[in-house]
């Protein structure tokens, strides 16, 4: 296996900019997910990180070579897609060992190794079977069986559970997390989906329209995003907005709302103008001692829990609470939040401002 880097990575499409100057590392083992929108440039990415698309600029470097202008099929890497992209006349055993035949591979060795991806896989029943009548997860264990058995230094998957069902496909994600600990494979993992990124990543990248808006682990991600995008993209419900027009100064560790002073983790940085204070739904507390009040909208029941939809003067915020907890439409209520858990954005894309929390995560990011 192989450490990835990644250095000023672009990619150009006449005008178009799909990739600007991207820049991360994947460690030797990592299982990495490129995290995003469609359009935001992930597949790009990934695509010229396996040789089937140039870059315009920047490196790209496997196991400390320099690979950007080499094609795919002297980089050593197993691509899975999205669609199967299976050999419809051959059988799930003549399917995995196509690979290995078309190098040479002793006869021998061939059965041995289809074999025992075959027990990873849990397909040994399946081997002499049609690929035609399969299912879409068996289909999709025999693409992951081809890939897997070359033993390459990376795996690259573009999606690979996208055209499963979404319970199948949460079983499946489960399944592939536990292959990649079994085998200790780099995995570099294109995914839309935020669900499948935390529930599968060591590393997350998100990008938006080209640009990488943040690199780390999935819970430094979710705890502290870099910007109004991926907090709003991450989670579910999404981080709150409560958007206010003031200051915070360096060591600063309030701002205030409606009037009302609302902690918050002392700040590094210092902004003025129209900022946002970024709260998780799962932070935020009723209280009847706060004065900073909220009118509830809506309840939603969701069995442990419930989202309670609020309006507060600085916009309709949702808190995740207690199913057990009453509450009622049209009934007013206080909030109160912890203040190690609040981001605060400024300027036009909504930078996190760095603060005592967050510091060592944004830089790194």
């Amino acid at each position: 296996m192989a450490q990835i880097r990644i250095q000023n990575l672009r990619k150009e499409f006449g005008a178009f900019t799909a990739v600007q100057s991207s820049s991360f590392t994947i460690e030797d083992g990592e299982f990495f997910m490129l995290l995003g929108p469609s359009g935001c440039g992930k597949t790009t990415t990934l695509r010229m990180m396996a040789g089937l698309e140039l870059p315009t600029g920047g490196e790209i470097f496997i196991d400390g070579e320099e690979v950007g202008m080499k094609p795919a099929s002297q980089r050593d890497i197993a691509f899975v897609f999205q669609m199967f992209a299976l050999y419809p006349h051959m059988n799930v055993r003549r399917n995995i060992s196509y690979p290995l035949i078309s190098q040479g591979v002793s006869k021998g060795e061939v059965r041995t190794r289809v074999e025992e991806i075959a027990r990873i896989l849990k397909i040994e029943d399946i081997l002499d079977k049609p690929v035609g009548g399969l299912s879409g997860g068996d289909r999709q264990r025999v693409a992951l069986g081809r890939a897997i058995v070359r033993r390459p230094k990376a795996f690259f998957m573009d999606e690979p559970l996208g055209a499963l069902d979404a319970e199948f496909r949460e079983h499946m994600a489960e399944e592939l997390r536990a292959l990649h600990d079994r085998i200790g494979a780099t995995t570099v993992y294109v995914t839309h989906d935020q669900l499948e990124a935390m529930q599968m990543g060591d590393k997350i990248v998100v990008m938006n329209h080209g640009v990488v808006e943040q690199f780390g682990m999935p819970q430094q991600i979710y705890d502290w995003p870099a910007s109004r995008f991926v907090a709003d993209f991450i989670g579910s419900p999404s981080m709150n907005f409560l958007e206010f027009e003031g200051m915070i100064g360096i060591g600063g560790d309030h701002v205030m709302l409606d009037g009302q002073r609302i902690a918050v983790p002392v700040q590094r940085q210092g902004a003025e103008g129209k900022l946002t204070l970024g709260v998780r739904p799962e932070h935020v507390r009723f209280s009847d001692a706060s004065g900073y009040r909220a009118k509830v909208i809506a309840t939603e029941y969701l069995g442990t829990t419930q989202i309670v939809t609020l309006a507060t003067a600085n916009g309709t915020i949702k808190a995740r609470i207690s199913s057990s907890d009453k509450v009622s439409q049209g009934q007013t209520v206080g909030l109160e939040f912890n203040p190690r858990t609040l981001t605060i954005f400024a300027g036009a894309r909504g930078h996190a401002l760095v603060s005592e929390g967050n510091e060592g995560v944004l830089r790194h990011g």
